[in-house]
């Protein structure tokens, strides 16, 4: 399939993966393809970075996916990477996972098998996580004297806390896809074979919605995330009385009336 961003400089030629953009469904995938593994390289950091924020920018697309060819999701980085990367590309390693978090799109990652290190991490950064029975996630890095680099333990401890995130972290322990969905970090929990078929359902559903009330929510939720419940409450506030203003509000309301579907614009 043609890279649709090809005439980007950090995009001419990707790095194990491939950008796909199916309009009509206006979903637009980054699919991991290191099979089997999807080892992630550092220079491949930097380039799904920009590939995320390409489909954050196109017009077609409404809804990003995260996926990966084969077995497995990822089993983690690239170990060499760390040892031959210059200290100041290392310190930027949490801005790239980071990407889909910035994205004002909805972001969802459809793991299974090894869901590992970066591969885990990037698939926190994303808003939705579901996730095949096959799964396992797990944050490695003190099995080589490290610590998650990439905001892992952070997101991991905001989903579930302090103590588990410990026993996760400073054990290096493997979470099954059962306990992820019992602990809320994946969302749903299929069957391998369903994974695609439960993505594509997500997919639907979320552009179903308003464009401009689905990025002012992810804004806000992602902005109020470490608030006070006061602060939380105020900026909500505001969000919803910026919407109140817009068209997709007023043709949510005329739909509701007529007992419709609305027609949303995202304006």
């Amino acid at each position: 399939m043609t890279n649709p961003y090809s005439d980007r400089p950090l995009l001419s030629k990707l790095d194990g993966f491939r950008i796909e953009v199916d309009a009509e469904a206006e979903r637009g995938d980054i699919v991991l393809e290191r099979a089997p593994m999807n080892v992630i390289s550092m220079d491949q950091r930097d380039q799904l970075r920009a590939a995320f924020e390409a489909l954050d920018a196109d017009d077609a697309v409404r809804v990003i996916v995260l996926r990966a060819e084969g077995e497995h999701f990822s089993s983690g980085g690239y170990i060499h990477g760390f040892l031959d990367a210059s200290p100041e590309h290392v310190s930027h390693l949490a801005d790239n996972v980071a990407a889909p978090w910035r994205c004002a799109k909805p972001v969802i990652a459809a793991n299974k098998g090894y869901t590992f290190g970066v591969g885990f991490e990037i698939s926190l950064a994303c808003d939705f996580r579901i996730a095949a029975k096959s799964t396992f996630y797990a944050l490695p890095e003190q099995k080589l004297g490290q610590i998650p680099g990439s905001g892992g333990s952070a997101r991991l401890q905001a989903l579930i806390g302090l103590a588990r995130t410990k026993d996760v972290v400073m054990r290096s322990r493997r979470i099954s896809g059962q306990q992820a969905f019992d602990w809320g970090i994946a969302v749903e929990l299929v069957e391998d074979d369903k994974l695609e078929e439960a993505t594509a359902k997500l997919v639907n559903e979320l552009r179903s919605f308003s464009p401009m009330a689905q990025r002012t929510a992810k804004k806000l939720l992602n902005d109020s995330e470490n608030a006070t419940v006061a602060t939380g409450i105020e900026l909500e506030g505001h969000c919803y009385s910026r919407l109140r203003q817009s068209e997709d509000f007023a043709e949510g309301v005329k739909a509701f009336h007529e007992k419709r579907k609305p027609t949303f614009v995202g304006r």
